[in-house]
């Protein structure tokens, strides 16, 4: 047999066995690539968070007297657009993710050496259920038995508390996370909110309203 037909025929024997390696290779061996995770848990706790959160915003403005100073009035809609715009963001990054809307551990993604104590009062990490900012329901029911100027001005300061809520929220996930559109998206939160808050303590101030402790 020609040399050259011996060294033909082992290459191909060759050949066949390094095919025949690769396709039984999932079969013998697992496949230890698996896709990364759409979001990290600390992405997907904040949404869920900041979901909950933006929805009392709304149920504030639902709550407010409709007899207000048309400023107010006009103020709470702007803030209800906005919020929902946002929710609607984070609900589409849940299902992405295919994740429940709501946490079964608020604030857990909010770790213990984030120091967001000194920002806000409220924010204390010792407490993963504390969310930041929310009225209480004795609160919620006070703003809506409320009319004209008292509603005004205690619907303002629940709305700047909470936005300073929302604040120490996105300040937070933007000191935990490297990068990604979580992290650009609560950037834009802080940004806007810390105008948005502003706005509110201005009017609140021309009203004769205390800011809240």
């Amino acid at each position: 047999m020609p040399r050259w037909f011996r060294v033909a025929a082992l290459a191909s024997v060759a050949f066949v066995l390094v095919v025949l390696g690769a396709a039984l290779r999932p079969l013998v061996l697992p496949d230890e690539h698996t896709a990364a995770p759409v979001l990290s848990a600390v992405e997907i706790g904040f949404a869920q968070d900041m979901t909950a959160h933006h929805q009392q915003a709304l149920i504030m403005v639902q709550r407010l007297d409709r007899g207000v100073d048309p400023t107010v009035l006009r103020l709470a809609q702007q803030l209800s657009d906005a919020q929902r715009i946002e929710i609607g963001t984070m609900l589409g990054w849940l299902r992405l993710a295919d994740a429940s809307p709501l946490s079964s551990h608020p604030m857990a993604w909010m770790h213990a050496d984030v120091a967001v104590s000194q920002h806000h009062p409220s924010a204390s990490p010792s407490n993963s259920e504390a969310m930041p900012g929310m009225a209480t329901i004795a609160e919620l029911d006070a703003l809506a038995a409320a009319r004209g100027r008292d509603a005004e001005i205690l619907f303002l300061q629940l709305m700047l508390r909470h936005h300073q809520g929302g604040l120490v929220m996105a300040r937070a996930v933007d000191e935990l996370l490297p990068s990604g559109a979580v992290k650009e998206t609560a950037r834009s939160m802080f940004q806007s909110q810390s105008q948005e808050a502003g706005v509110i303590s201005m009017l609140l101030t021309q009203l004769g309203g205390q800011a809240p402790q």
